[in-house]
This record gives structure tokens, sequence and C-alpha cells, in this order.
């Protein structure tokens, strides 16, 4: 539908967000519930490894490991579960090669990062042409 009066662009919007809105409730909490289980998670964990370039030929082991892990391989520090802290659990790959190396703590993990001569860092014009492509993408 096209408009050219902002004002009744504004008033059918208002319309359809107000008969729509039980459909809008159902879809904002679609998959909520599935999340917060114990299948969700590791789900979610192990989509979120793939994406980040982690390479692993069975990830149920994997992840085993890693839930099990309650010590940094590199510093015997007590791990802890979440998403912020010093300690909390990390899983360490080479970024070159995207094979797991092991589980550590954040801080080691950032360490390791600085020391590590396999990460692929992007020269600056490759971020500026990634970024300009993105918010055209975006716009």
């Amino acid at each position: 539908m096209c408009f050219k009066d902002k004002e009744r662009r504004k008033e059918y919007m208002k319309q359809y967000y107000k008969e729509n809105k039980k459909y809008q409730e159902m879809s904002k909490n679609c998959g909520k519930e599935y999340r917060q289980t114990e299948q969700g998670k590791k789900s979610q964990r192990i989509h979120n490894w793939k994406k980040t370039g982690v390479i692993c030929d069975d990830f149920n082991k994997l992840y085993d490991y890693y839930i099990n892990c309650w010590n940094c391989e590199e510093c015997n520090i007590e791990l802890i579960e979440g998403c912020y802290g010093a300690n909390k659990r990390c899983l360490d790959h080479n970024h070159k090669t995207g094979k797991f190396r092991n589980i550590v703590c954040n801080t080691c993990n950032v360490r390791r990062g600085i020391n590590d001569k396999n990460i692929i860092k992007p020269s600056n014009a490759e971020s500026c042409w990634k970024y300009k492509l993105k918010c055209f993408i975006l716009s």
C-alpha cells in the first residue's frame, strides 16, 4: 500500500498494530522457552562456536567436555558460568586453522590472543571496506 499522506499512513499503521497485537506477542516469544532449556543452550552455544570459526569433528563431545571443565587448563583457576568475569569459561581455538585448543579462563584467552601470531588481523583498508559495505546493506 502506498500512502502519500503521512497522517493517513500513521493512522493505518496504528490500526494495523492494534489489530495484530496478539501475533506480535506470539512472534516475540517464539522459541524463548526452548532457548532456556539445556538443549536450547547447547544448540545456541554450538551455533556460536561455528559462527566464530571453530572446526571440530564432534561438537557434542566438545560441548560435554566444555560443560564439565571447571578449571582453566592454563592457570588452573576455578572457572565460572556466565558471560562476565575474568575467570569466565572460554573455548580457545586457533584462528588460522579453526581447530579447538583447550578450555581457558577469559584472562588466559585474552593473553593468548595478544601473543598469538595466528590471528588474522584485517588491514585498515579491509576494515574500512567492510564497514562501508555493512552501512550500504543496512541502508
